[in-house]
């Protein structure tokens, strides 16, 4: 169905017009903030950092880690099924070009996402041609989509997802959201939910696949660190709190406190969601633990009581040493992190109560025995405490998440699903 333009992406597509001026003078203050990648500002211009490989490409869309990391499965695979396809994919955040760029597979690569200005926008897409377009979630730029469906290129919602509140922002701007939902050919929602907020704000062709996030492999790891962790870390009761953000540092350290007359040699391991606040972390805890950091090259030693583990990309390691994963972001209203990359590893699974980002993940996690969420911050001392007290309990949790989060069900449908747009692309083949 067509739908009329919207004034508002009318007059947001001639707002940035106006602004583009100002693009660049944004994007140096982002870098003096540490959020641009300063070798590789250009890419946010729409200016490419590599030759166009010959031959189809597939274009994939993602806004950070989380949503990046939930499509390596599918990147894989396409590239087994598609070995004379390219795979770009763009995301928006220095860590998660960081990550792509250790983790995407031989048939991939990695560039900055252009902003959401009309000429950042047309230089990307004349660059890279692409044949198919597949947006991962819920991030939605006006321009990108609009030139994009300009040069008649197919493209496709992937693992869709739209919170209750995003739900109502968009309905207070019914034709915005119905114009932007109708650039998609096909949208494909994570559940039954999604869907249908999906159709009551105009999306046409929508399917529901799964959960890609369901999907994937577990984390990788160094072993050689792995086994000097384990070596310097032998006998003692260990307990993680994974990807975590301001305030819940001094949580897990009042949790280490209360429980440490019990657990003689307790060792309390901080993974902090970003490594650079691991000096100001280290720095509040010192006055009252024996606080050891990951980034000098330290490991834990007898006395350490708090291991700051502040570095990219080794949760893999920490989720292997510790049975018991207390995942962050959701002690404080972020909206939690994602419980399946410990799950995967046999890890017993404790959330605060802020999980609005993976509810429905945890949904599956805890009607499998392998995951808890806590109603209060104040019942985290008693179920870390609990957990630890009672290895079988612990260990039979981790089996039972692990058993849950590595289904592939998800990926086959929509791919099933992704077919005809697949087989199109040899049509789209251009030097």
């Amino acid at each position: 169905m067509a739908v009329k333009g919207s004034r508002l992406l009318s007059a947001y597509r001639a707002a940035t017009g106006f602004a583009e001026p100002l693009a660049a003078r944004l994007l140096q203050r982002r870098l003096a903030r540490g959020k641009e990648d300063e070798d590789r500002l250009p890419e946010r211009l729409g200016r490419a950092g590599r030759v166009r490989p010959k031959g189809p490409l597939v274009w994939v869309h993602a806004a950070s880690v989380g949503e990046s990391v939930s499509v390596l499965p599918l990147i894989r695979e396409l590239g087994r099924l598609r070995p004379d396809t390219s795979v770009l994919v763009t995301t928006g955040t220095v860590t998660s070009g960081r990550v792509m760029g250790e983790r995407l597979p031989p048939n991939a690569f990695h560039q900055f996402v252009p902003v959401d200005t009309p000429s950042a926008v047309r230089a990307f897409l004349d660059h890279w041609r692409p044949g198919l377009a597949l947006w991962v979630e819920s991030e939605l730029w006006p321009n990108m989509l609009h030139e994009t469906k300009l040069r008649q290129v197919p493209v496709v919602l992937l693992n869709a997802r739209m919170s209750d509140a995003s739900f109502r922002g968009w309905r207070r701007a019914r034709q915005a959201a119905a114009e932007l939902l109708g650039t998609f050919d096909l949208c494909l929602a994570q559940d039954a939910a999604v869907a249908e907020k999906l159709k009551r704000l105009g999306a046409q062709n929508v399917e529901v696949p799964g959960n890609l996030k369901l999907v994937g492999e577990p984390l990788p790891f160094d072993a050689e660190v792995l086994g000097q962790l384990r070596s310097a870390t032998s006998g003692r009761t260990t307990w993680l709190l994974a990807s975590s953000h301001d305030g819940e540092e001094q949580l897990a350290a009042f949790t280490h406190r209360d429980l440490a007359p019990h657990f003689p040699r307790l060792l309390t391991i901080i993974v902090p969601r970003h490594p650079q606040r691991g000096p100001a972390i280290a720095a509040s805890l010192d006055p009252l633990f024996r606080v050891a950091r990951r980034s000098k090259g330290e490991l834990p030693s007898r006395d350490t009581e708090i291991y700051v583990a502040d570095t990219l990309g080794e949760l893999g390691v920490f989720y292997r040493l510790s049975p018991l994963a207390v995942m962050g972001g959701s002690f404080v209203p972020h909206g939690g992190q994602n419980p399946l990359e410990p799950a995967r590893l046999g890890a017993a699974v404790l959330s605060g109560p802020h999980i609005g980002n993976f509810r429905d993940i945890f949904g599956i996690l805890i009607a499998s025995g392998g995951a808890e969420v806590l109603a209060s911050n104040d019942q985290l001392t008693a179920r870390v405490g609990a957990l630890l007290d009672n290895d079988m309990e612990t260990m039979r949790r981790g089996q039972a998440a692990a058993a849950v989060a590595g289904t592939k069900e998800p990926l086959v449908r929509t791919f099933e699903l992704l077919a005809p747009y697949l087989r199109a692309l040899n049509g789209n083949a251009r030097s």
